[in-house]
């Protein structure tokens, strides 16, 4: 597994907490996607724009990274198979898939878990049977799966059938449109939750990106839970990242290498971008092409090694994400463009807008 040498820190958890009013978190998603507003950060200064307007800020030899893994629609509902014949009626079980392990075989989060052992077995729907294999940290548990293989290729296409898409817990109201919690280009099944930044593109724009001369180049985070959650130790060297799997094909690397050569900038798009980039690239800030777990850490004093500029939505107080993009255009900086935007009245969170940070 990739992780980094933690850079020494006199900062506290508490110097990421930044106040929000709860109707600044967004419910809903904007229509289009790219007419969300675009907050630019450039050498100091705070400008307003739309998401449309980022065909101003790229340039011909320019590299925009994206993150194309697929969030499968992890959150679904059963009952505990019951044990000889107990009249006691059955217990609903909600389970959302975290991480694959292997064939069939993933870590979950179980409510309520104190009901399932290891070896229960949890029934969806007559399609889908779940076996306990073990407990790990946090409570989480190892489960494996069973499903008709004749019916089904895999465990994607029953979960199409039974389960929702995993929305974080400050959006309360519901998703009427499953694919507006997707990107456009979202091609491999695997995140629990979506890579957000990308929320904004539409097809057309990414058309008029490329008609730029900007490279559009793929890499793969797999996104799980662990990355959101706020960190609730008070030194922040003593929080543990959860590791995520990543993926950089050949063909990516060449071209980002290639481009970054030339002259061109790397543009991440969203955190999950700059994560994988950084957890393969090297001192030189080559690219290296790469399947692993990554479990990189990255705030102030940290030395970006690969990227040039960042799109990224507004993050959560304490949150390993503020941390990142506090370290890559500065603390003060990110705090005062946070206290700004919610002046604006800037959209936050997974639906909510853009930035675009340009050190």
């Amino acid at each position: 597994m990739i992780k980094n040498t933690l850079p020494e820190t006199t900062l506290c958890t508490s110097d990421f907490f930044y106040d929000l009013p709860e109707e600044r978190i967004a419910q809903t998603p904007i229509e289009p996607r790219d007419h969300s507003r675009l907050m630019v950060l450039e050498n100091g200064n705070i400008t307003h724009k739309h998401f449309y307007d980022i065909l101003d800020y790229l340039q011909s030899g320019d590299t925009l990274v994206i993150n194309d893994s697929r969030v499968i629609p992890a959150r679904i509902w059963g009952e505990k198979v019951r044990e000889g014949n107990f009249a006691s009626e059955p217990s609903k079980i909600e389970m959302l898939l975290l991480k694959q392990l292997g064939d069939d075989k993933y870590e979950v989060l179980l409510r309520p878990a104190k009901k399932i052992k290891i070896g229960g077995k949890i029934n969806f729907s007559n399609i889908l049977v779940a076996t306990v294999e073990a407990v790990v940290e946090d409570g989480n548990r190892i489960v494996r799966f069973e499903y008709d293989k004749s019916k089904y290729t895999s465990i994607y296409e029953v979960l199409e059938l039974i389960g929702t898409m995993p929305l974080p817990p400050y959006i309360t109201e519901k998703l009427e449109d499953q694919s507006r919690y997707q990107t456009v280009y979202a091609r491999e099944n695997g995140s629990s939750a979506a890579p957000t930044a990308g929320l904004h593109f539409t097809p057309e724009l990414l058309e008029k990106i490329r008609a730029k001369g900007v490279e559009i180049v793929p890499v793969m985070l797999h996104v799980g839970l662990g990355t959101f959650r706020p960190v609730k130790e008070k030194k922040i060297t003593d929080h543990i990242m959860h590791s995520e799997f990543i993926s950089v094909s050949e063909e990516s690397a060449r071209k980002i290498n290639e481009r970054k050569r030339a002259g061109g900038r790397v543009i991440a798009v969203g955190t999950t971008s700059l994560r994988t980039l950084e957890s393969v690239a090297r001192d030189d800030g080559e690219i290296v092409p790469t399947n692993d777990e990554t479990g990189i850490f990255i705030f102030p004093g940290y030395r970006f090694k690969s990227v040039d500029a960042l799109i990224t939505n507004f993050h959560l107080p304490e949150s390993t994400l503020l941390m990142l993009v506090s370290a890559f255009y500065g603390k003060d900086r990110i705090m005062d463009a946070y206290k700004c935007a919610v002046e604006e009245k800037y959209r936050f969170f997974s639906f909510g807008d853009a930035m675009l940070i340009l050190p």
